[in-house]
């Protein structure tokens, strides 16, 4: 009985083991989208103050904006 007992509680280790290595991986790929997302963010604002500080372009006023419709 302690054998069998002994394979099945292994089994069962093994299958959450399993379980917890497939978590891993979709939280490494989550962590890989957001490291992408960050480096995006970042160039973004690095944009915007290249355009403020070198071009000296400014936002225009609300009241300067013209929407075109489609």
């Amino acid at each position: 009985m302690a054998v069998i007992y002994s394979k099945y509680y292994s089994r069962l280790i093994f299958i959450d083991i399993q379980k917890q290595e497939k978590a891993l991986d979709q939280y490494e790929v989550e962590w890989g989208q957001m490291q992408l997302e960050l480096t995006m963010l970042e160039e973004q604002n690095r944009l915007e103050l290249v355009a403020k500080e070198e071009l000296k372009l400014v936002m225009p006023l609300r009241e300067q904006i013209i929407y075109i419709k489609p």
